[in-house]
């Protein structure tokens, strides 16, 4: 069975960094999509960026002013999402998702495994 983990999320200040995983089991080819997407009260979850395992391809969804990387080590088969220079608005609770095959854009709607969620708060 596909498998997510995702870990990294703490509390940090205004300014602060965190690097997120996602360690990904079960795919038993090297085709398939990976994403990061992020949900606050009130709010469907946001995609974030994504990282195509299948086409070694990076996608994200606006430039997020450089601060956000995905990264990838696919010996580890895991995705990492850096942020740097973390700010309020940032606060979220952050989730992993997979799809199979490739997907060019983190729509919600397209990926059929998710990793429990990891909290992400960022205090002034």
């Amino acid at each position: 069975d596909v498998q997510l983990q995702a870990s990294g999320g703490g509390l940090v200040e205004a300014g602060g960094s965190l690097r997120l995983s996602c360690a990904v089991s079960g795919f038993t080819a090297d085709n398939y999509t990976i994403a990061w997407f992020r949900q606050v009260p009130g709010m469907g979850r946001e995609g974030v960026a994504l990282f195509s395992r299948t086409e070694n391809r990076k996608i994200y969804l606006d430039d997020w002013a450089g601060r956000f990387t995905i990264s990838s080590d696919n010996a580890k088969n895991t995705v990492y999402l850096q942020m740097n220079n973390l700010q309020p608005d940032d606060t979220a609770v952050y989730y992993c998702a997979a799809a199979g095959g490739s997907i060019s854009w983190p729509s919600e709607d397209l990926y059929d495994y998710w990793a429990q969620g990891t909290q992400v708060t960022v205090s002034s």
